[in-house]
This record gives structure tokens, sequence and C-alpha cells, in this order.
């Protein structure tokens, strides 16, 4: 895969995907190179001239009236990376982790942090080379920062602390890691150690992750949808064009022209046209008007979260001026401005609609759910689905699983970001809570995935007992699609095994290309 080059302004989630994940090799951009350069100009500029600067020449937070000089500039950068790593609980995952060094990577690009671009480089040749260093989730409140997690990832810059061992399995000291990868650590300078730990990427790592996942879950849910719909005998009618025109959320036009397409040409449908039912309960008619609200709030999120990308979230700024070369070198001139940038609110915000938002997508396939197994709803189907019901329970119990984690979805769509708490001796004294955002989001989307697991196996149940009636096209599709990963029930079985293949089924994205 040809190498991403970054540069601070352009970064996509589907290019961090990319790397994330599909392990894409990373460079830093020769235009941004430059600019890092003249940044860090200034701040050596600051240090030869022992000028006061915030975080360069003195500590850090309420000890910020602390003059720092000379050698103990070192050794603050070193003291500053190991003070800071005290995170706690279960590690990111390794693609949350690569993420989270290519977004930091990519907002030291904009030349705004004082960074040397040896250190750059050699963020982006640990992503090259595989080196990913465990981080622990818990610790950050989202205030200066993911402070905690930032700097777990910048110990094993400087070759402690430890990473996980090849693909991703066992535990390896950093430098071993290092050793093997053939990268060098850094030896921290001035203004390096919080220019790696000042940022808002363990956050945002996380909720990108989560947000890609959720956007193949929408895609997906709809295709389900139109299966139960069918095999409810629901009506199409909600989904006229006109309707959506008159009130054009752009999420809500797009998911009834997915239906409209999705129900083309179903013989199920067809066969109960002239049935003189007038309408069908919200699960069904306002399909459109529930997926398309997660889907405006998705796209809000995205927003949010590739300008993030692509900011300078470091704290103080560097800003150079007129940077004139003299014998090869930059003259340093610039200013270094303290301000806030690292705080975690916008992107804690998004955070807390996603996991809203990702509430109702499973919410409204649980109800269509209920009403394929409920016998007083199921428009003529066998009770819960089952052949043989009273001898066989058939999805009684699948039914209370899907109502376990829609309840458990209300409680992690608190915002997180409501709250706030006092830390660094009342320097910080408003915080975010990003971070904790971001953690309970993960459990929305894996619970939700399996709420449409759930709902997707009674589906192709349901219409299978419609048979010699079928579907339409892309719904036989979707409906063979499942069936490669769910037998249909003939008699009770555990069924624990379908909804973890239809749960990975389902982030695979096969689903979903139903219909994109």
């Amino acid at each position: 895969m040809q190498a991403l080059h970054i540069n601070g302004n352009d970064l996509t989630l589907e290019a961090v995907r990319e790397v994330a994940v599909e392990r894409r090799p990373v460079l830093l951009d020769p235009d941004a190179r430059e600019a890092v350069e003249r940044a860090r100009a200034v701040v050596d500029a600051l240090v030869a001239k022992d000028q006061i600067a915030y975080a360069i020449t003195t500590g850090v937070g309420k000890l910020s009236d602390v003059h720092i000089k000379g050698d103990q500039i070192l050794e603050l950068q070193i003291n500053l990376v190991r003070s800071h790593c005290v995170g706690v609980g279960e590690p990111l995952s390794v693609a949350e982790t690569r993420a989270m060094m290519l977004f930091r990577a990519n907002s030291l690009a904009k030349g705004f942090s004082g960074i040397r671009p040896v250190t750059l480089d050699t963020l982006c040749e640990m992503l090259n080379r595989g080196v990913a260093p465990i981080v622990p989730s818990q610790g950050s409140v989202g205030a200066s920062g993911d402070l905690a997690p930032l700097a777990h990832l910048a110990l094993a810059l400087i070759g402690e602390g430890e990473c996980w061992g090849e693909k991703g399995v066992g535990k390896v000291s950093s430098a071993e890691a290092m050793k093997k990868a053939g990268i060098q650590p850094v030896v921290l300078e001035a203004k390096e150690a919080i220019s790696l730990i000042n940022g808002t990427q363990a956050m945002l790592a996380v909720g990108a992750l989560s947000l890609l996942a959720a956007e193949t879950l929408v895609d997906s849910g709809e295709v389900i949808a139109s299966l139960s719909l069918d095999a409810l005998k629901g009506t199409d009618a909600a989904f006229d064009d006109r309707i959506h025109k008159a009130r054009p959320h752009a999420g809500q036009v797009h998911t009834a022209a997915n239906l409209r397409k999705l129900l083309e040409g179903s013989q199920i449908r067809e066969s109960h046209r002239e049935c003189g039912k007038v309408q069908d309960a919200y699960s069904l008619r306002c399909i459109p008007q529930v997926h398309g609200a997660v889907r405006d709030a998705l796209a809000y999120c995205r927003s949010v979260f590739e300008i993030e990308a692509n900011s300078a979230v470091d704290n103080p700024l560097v800003f150079a001026k007129n940077a004139k070369r003299v014998a090869g070198q930059w003259d340093g001139q610039g200013d270094v401005i303290s301000g806030g940038n690292f705080h975690g609110e916008p992107v804690a915000f998004a955070l807390d609609f996603l996991a809203i938002a990702l509430c109702a997508l499973a919410g409204i396939s649980e109800r269509r759910l209920e009403r394929m197994v409920n016998p007083a709803l199921s428009e003529g189907l066998p009770p819960f689905l089952a052949p043989g019901a009273g001898l066989h329970s058939g999805f009684m119990m699948a039914q209370v699983t899907a109502a376990a984690l829609v309840s458990e979805n209300k409680i992690y769509a608190h915002p997180a970001s409501a709250d706030s708490i006092t830390t660094s001796g009342n320097k910080e004294d408003f915080v975010s809570m990003g971070m904790t955002g971001a953690i309970k989001l993960k459990r929305v989307v894996e619970n939700t995935r399996n709420v449409l697991a759930i709902e997707a196996m009674a589906a192709a149940q349901a219409v299978d007992f419609l048979a010699p009636l079928k579907p339409s096209k892309r719904g036989q599709v979707a409906h063979a699609a499942i069936r490669t990963a769910s037998p249909p029930i003939e008699k009770d079985r555990v069924m624990s095994g379908d909804f973890a293949r239809l749960s990975e089924l389902i982030a695979s994205g096969k689903l979903a290309d139903v219909v994109r």
C-alpha cells in the first residue's frame, strides 16, 4: 500500500483505518517537515536565551512558576513522561493504539508544537515497523488532553515501558521491541515531552474507530430492517419519496431511498399489497425518521472528528514568523502562546452524541425483533419463530438478550461530558471526561452490533416461513449472507455461536455492502 504522507491538514478517517488496521505506512510530508523545523528553531532560540516560556523553561500545570534551565530541561522531559504514566485498566487494542499514534503524529506535523523532526520520524517508524505501546485505557479526564494514555505512548518512544508482542500477542519491553524493529529510542529535548502527551488523541482514536464501525452498523441495520419489514408484511408506502422531501433531513431522505431500493421487487410485499392494512407500527413505519436521525448524528460526529484529527491540540503552541534561513538554519523568530486547545470538550460531546444515537439504532432493532417473535404482533408467524412452538422455544430468549443489551446501552448513553472533576491543584478546574465517553462508546457499539445480529437471525428465520415467496433481489442476497453464518433453526439449539458469527458478518461490512 502506498505510504500516507501526513501534513496535519487533510487526514481522513478512512486513512486512519488503513494505518490502524491495514498497516499502511506513514511518512512526514516534506512541506510539513519544513514547518516543523521552523517551529523547532523558535524553541531552540528560547532555550538558548533562557527566556521564560511555559513547559519549555518552566514546570507544567500548577508548577508552571518553577524555572527550569540547563541540564534540568532534559531531565524534565523524562520526568514528565514517567510521572504521567499513571494509566490503569484494560489496554487499548493495537488498532486503537496505532490510530492514536497516527493522530498524534499528524497533529505534530502541523508545525505548531516545536518538536524535532527526528522525534516525529521515530513515531512514524514505530507505526511502519509494528511497534505498538501498551496503553492502559483509564486515567484520563480529557482536560490537558489524554495525558496518561499519551504518556504511555511517549514512554515507548524513549525505550521504556512495554509494547505488544508480534501480531498483538503477549508483551515485551519497549527497549526490546524498538531494538528488534531497528529503531533508536529518542532522547527528548526541550518542549518535546509536553508536545507528546498534550492532546485528545486517545479519545479521538477510540471514537474514530467506533464511528467507522457505527457507519457500517447503520447501513447493515437498514438491510436487516428491510427483511424484518418484509417478514412482518409491512408496507413500503411510508418510504414514498414525497413524504421525505416534505421533511428533508439528509439522513431521513437517505434511509428512505435505501429502503425503497432494498424492498423493490419483493414477492412478499406484492402478496399482501391489497390487504387493506393502513399503516405499520413505528418500528417499521418510522425507520427513515429514526435511522435517518442516527445517520445525521454520525455525520456530525465525523465532522468533529476530522476537524480534531487535523488540529494543533498542544500547549503551548509555537508560531514561527518571518522565518528565514541563516547559514542553513532557521532564525528562530516567533511566538510561544499558551492556550487550551488540548481540552477535549468538542470531542467529548460528539462521543456522547454517538452513543445516544446508537442507543436508538439498537432500540428500534429490538422492537422489530419483538414484533417477529410475539405471536400477538407477528402477522401469522409461528410463536417465537419456533418450528413446533411449545416443544421448542425458538427465539424467546434471544429477544431477552436483545432487551438486556438495549437496556445496558441506556446506562452507557448517560453523557460523560456532563460531568467534571477538579484536578492538578485546581489549575485544571473544568474537564471534559472525553476518554470516559470513548470507553463506554465502545461497549455501545458492541452491544448494538449484537442486537442487530439477533434481529438478522430472526428476520432470516421469519422470511423462511414465508417461502416460496421471496424478498427482493437485494433481500435475497442479504438472506443468503446471513445463512452463511447461521443455518435455519429447525429445532432448539445453542444460539450464542450464531450471534457471534453474525456480529462478525456485520462488522465485516458484507451486509452493509448490499445497500452501499
